[in-house]
């Protein structure tokens, strides 16, 4: 193991309830250093160099564990039981109507009040060639959040030495219930604290999308991206079409929308996404095996919410690359399954890869 990687766990806070809740840093051979806590699973910071090699924290969040604990913007937690919207707070599996939490309106928001994002996971450190990390795991009982069965799932963070964040999803429940799970951290690469994310340049592999209402809700359509703002099939600065008039651009004051990725036949690992910022010359490439993926482009940040380290966040200040199944997907038959069953595994991978371009623009 190279001198310069290392892991250390440390009290990050106790919750009201007593609950212990750790942090976990992971640092490898090139410094690239990942935080997140116990709580939500979440994602405090994750440092990476630019292009003259000076780390930077490239993700947004908070201070404290009380903090995290009034947060309402999701603010680098894991995500589920259901990532995204399910319309109405209900669903119908097997011929019997379940209601779930109705956290957003009347509709269910990113598994409810208290999803995964709001409880303590445990953890399990490990080092390897090359590699250290932690597995968390939770069960939710049955009927948390009005979903069915006891669900069983781990979640391990993985950072490498080649830049890489991998994150392995792995659930099991003893009854049917609809699954999808997803992280969701917050990213401005030229620094959490440095202004807004409008001219960073994204590229996503999906030549289609699924349009929303005002609710923000999956209409069922599944359209073409082509001669619209949807279209970041070749890199596109992030507030270019923002100000068009869109109408769905309007829906969500910007974007806030489910892509459906490029993607063979099966769930073989795929590039789904580039982010490239120009000035610290930093990139991300995400890697998923699922079938979309959702930009939410940090419309709805309180206007002077006060992050760590002094920083005031503002819309769009950070965005969201959400890996995931589709919204909605219990109540919109034709998009791909969520429903986990007795016996089977939901199983998912996600890298994040982080890179400097040294010089000049990157296309």
């Amino acid at each position: 193991m190279s001198a310069l990687r290392g892991m250390r766990r440390e009290l990050f806070g106790i919750t009201a309830g007593g609950e212990v809740v750790d942090a976990i840093t992971l640092t490898n051979a090139n410094h690239m250093e990942v935080r997140f806590i116990t709580f939500g699973g979440t994602i405090v910071s994750v440092k990476v160099p630019d292009r003259h090699g000076s780390l930077g924290d490239v993700v947004l969040g908070y201070d404290t564990l009380g903090e995290y604990l009034d947060d309402v913007y999701y603010l680098g937690p894991l995500i589920g039981r259901y990532a995204n919207r399910i319309a109405n707070g209900q669903f119908t599996l097997d011929g019997t109507e379940y209601t779930v939490t109705r956290n957003e309106r009347t509709n269910h928001l990113h598994g409810g009040a208290r999803g995964l994002h709001k409880v303590v996971w445990s953890a399990e450190q490990f080092e390897g060639a090359g590699r250290s990390g932690a597995i968390l795991s939770y069960t939710s009982p049955a009927g948390e959040e009005g979903y069915p069965g006891t669900m069983s799932v781990r979640v391990t963070y993985t950072l490498t030495d080649d830049n890489a964040l991998i994150l392995d999803y792995h659930a099991t429940a003893d009854q049917p219930t609809p699954v999808s799970l997803t992280q969701h951290a917050y990213f401005n690469l030229a620094g959490h604290g440095s202004g807004n994310i409008l001219d960073h340049l994204l590229t996503l592999h999906s030549s289609r999308f699924t349009p929303v209402n005002a609710e923000l809700l999956p209409t069922g359509e599944i359209r073409s991206v082509t001669g619209t703002p949807f279209d970041f099939t070749t890199p596109r600065a992030v507030g270019l079409s923002l100000d068009a008039g869109d109408e769905q651009l309007l829906h969500g004051n910007g974007y806030d929308h489910n892509f459906v990725l490029d993607r063979e036949a099966g769930n073989a690992l795929a590039l789904a996404a580039r982010l490239h910022e120009p000035t610290s010359g930093r990139t991300l490439e995400i890697h998923t095996t699922e079938p979309g993926i959702q930009f939410y482009s940090g419309n709805v940040l309180g206007d002077g919410v006060m992050g760590k380290e002094g920083c005031s966040y503002h819309p769009y200040s950070g965005l969201a690359l959400e890996t995931q199944h589709f919204p909605d997907s219990p109540n919109q038959p034709h998009f791909p399954s969520t429903i986990l069953r007795p016996g089977a595994e939901y199983s998912s991978r996600t890298i994040y890869r982080f890179s400097t371009e040294r010089t000049g623009r990157r296309q």
